[in-house]
């Protein structure tokens, strides 16, 4: 055991001497191959030694750790980036093994075994369980769209913006802009932007709707230290005349009044910041979409406003022109992935003037994303969501294992394990709950039906964790490919494609 202490301690030793100046972090690749070979044999040690959970949790976070090495190895970010980030995984994750490396040695030293241990366990997971039934019911409630808003004359709504960012779009770009120009909205103005399109089909149909009073307007060169579809959405803004815009992807479609609507709730509600979860395409809702709904999931099940982390969706949201530019505009976020998030946070924060609504077939706003296009978003934005820390995926990995899985291995695995009949119980009741949370979600949201859903979740959360590694490695080691641009080169500063000054 000392052995092993020692060598965890050796690589705990090379990571902290890469965070002084100098010739050391010069000699980063040597001192993190050591760092790497030293963990690695410990941790492979440490599971031959003494096989069980608590070793493997160990050496899992061993796992995270030598992501962390081979971040330093790799080398791509700003050196002063790299620093800051390497050396917070560090601590969070030695943190966390010396934490498990507590709870280990108290569950040794504590006698209790058997029953009681499998009804702690269950409990745990059906507190947990309650809280997001509690929660979603809340955000339930919360997003439901109006079934009725005072009456606004022509006169008394604001003008208004819709702005759409294209690039290399042809059909549903079309689509898009047939639906918006069918709006009955009296004061509108309709912007589309050329996002430097490899295609001239995309500029030819933009121009095609001029006399629908749609403006074309052409995109400026690229900085590498923006995220394009930022940039794009900071030049739409800013060309903008309306007191209120309306940001889009080209897969949204609206039904003549939904604009109409859209603003008389955001007045009513006296919200600068609106966010919709659009309606799922008629026909789509037959398809179980499993990224989808554990999108909404994410969005809708925990208790977010708690941490100040309202629910928030890129497809369709509307903000105060005046406010975005008070809130920073998007020079604050040219770096985000998620730049709604920002604003969403910024605006809670004033007086509750943010809302995350669910869009209803009488609305009439429908996204029409494919599958393929939400598999490439889920890997765009998963690692961005967590902040792009590996220590966090090794927490919400452990966070999903233990609540949401465990309580389903608990229910099958109590009828042929002496477990405790109150254990079995609680735990059925637990993965009872989870489910429920799950249908419910998926069913508001169209993307799965009742029988599926029940076998959804743990596939959902399954099919999430890999979508979550694999956008982890894309980011740190990788790239991450939106419309033809690697997103990671201004996300994680990798500087090595930036022009030399």
């Amino acid at each position: 055991m000392t052995l092993l202490l020692g060598l965890f301690g050796v690589g705990l030793v090379f990571e902290l001497l890469l965070q002084l100046p100098g010739i050391l972090w010069k000699s980063r690749k040597l001192l993190i191959t050591m760092a790497l070979a030293a963990t690695a044999f410990a941790s492979g040690v440490l599971l031959l030694w003494n096989f069980n959970v608590w070793t493997v949790l160990l050496c899992v976070a061993s796992m995270y750790r030598i992501v962390n090495y081979l971040r330093i190895i790799e080398g791509r970010m700003h050196e002063q980036y790299l620093r800051h980030a390497t050396l917070r995984t560090t601590l969070v994750m030695v943190g966390i093994q010396l934490s498990l490396a507590a709870l280990w040695w108290g569950w040794q030293q504590w006698h209790e075994t058997g029953h009681l241990v499998w009804l702690a366990v269950a409990v745990t997971q059906l507190v947990l369980a309650v809280i997001l039934l509690v929660s979603t019911m809340r955000s339930v409630q919360r997003t439901k769209w109006p079934q009725r808003t005072p009456h606004l004359s022509d006169d008394d709504l604001p003008t208004l913006t819709v702005a759409i960012p294209a690039r290399d779009e042809t059909d549903d770009l079309r689509a898009c802009l047939e639906s918006v120009i069918t709006s009955d909205y009296p004061k509108l103005e309709i912007l589309v932007l050329d996002d430097c399109s490899q295609t001239r089909r995309t500029p030819e149909i933009i121009r095609q709707f001029a006399h629908d009073g749609v403006r074309f307007i052409e995109s400026e060169a690229h900085k590498l230290t923006w995220q394009p579809k930022n940039q794009a959405y900071d030049h739409l803004l800013r060309e903008a005349s309306g007191e209120y815009v309306l940001f889009c992807g080209v897969d949204v479609r609206f039904a003549p009044d939904s604009l109409r609507q859209v603003m008389r709730v955001m007045l009513h509600k006296r919200k600068k910041m609106l966010s919709l979860l659009p309606w799922r395409a008629v026909g789509a809702e037959r398809s179980f979409a499993v990224v989808q709904a554990m999108r909404y999931l994410w969005e809708l099940a925990p208790p977010r406003r708690l941490f100040n982390r309202p629910p928030v969706l890129s497809t369709c949201w509307v903000a105060k022109r005046d406010a975005l530019a008070r809130a920073g505009g998007f020079v604050a976020v040219a770096r985000a992935i998620v730049p709604e998030a920002h604003f969403a946070r910024a605006f809670t924060r004033q007086d509750d003037a943010y809302s995350f609504m669910r869009g209803n077939l009488a609305l009439g706003i429908q996204s029409t994303k494919p599958a393929s296009e939400q598999y490439n978003t889920a890997i765009r934005v998963r690692y961005p969501q967590l902040h792009k820390r590996p220590e966090n995926v090794y927490l919400l990995s452990l966070v999903y294992s233990f609540f949401i899985l465990t309580p389903f291995v608990l229910s099958v695995a109590g009828f042929w394990v002496s477990i405790g009949t109150t254990a079995h119980i609680i735990a059925v009741l637990a993965t009872v709950l989870n489910v429920v949370v799950y249908l419910w979600i998926a069913m508001i949201t169209r993307t799965g039906g009742p029988w599926l859903s029940v076998i959804g979740l743990p596939y959902g959360v399954f099919r999430d964790l890999v979508l979550l590694h694999t956008s982890m490695w894309k980011y740190e080691f990788s790239e991450v490919d939106w419309k033809g641009r690697n997103v990671c080169i201004p996300a994680m500063h990798v500087y090595s494609h930036l022009p030399k000054v």
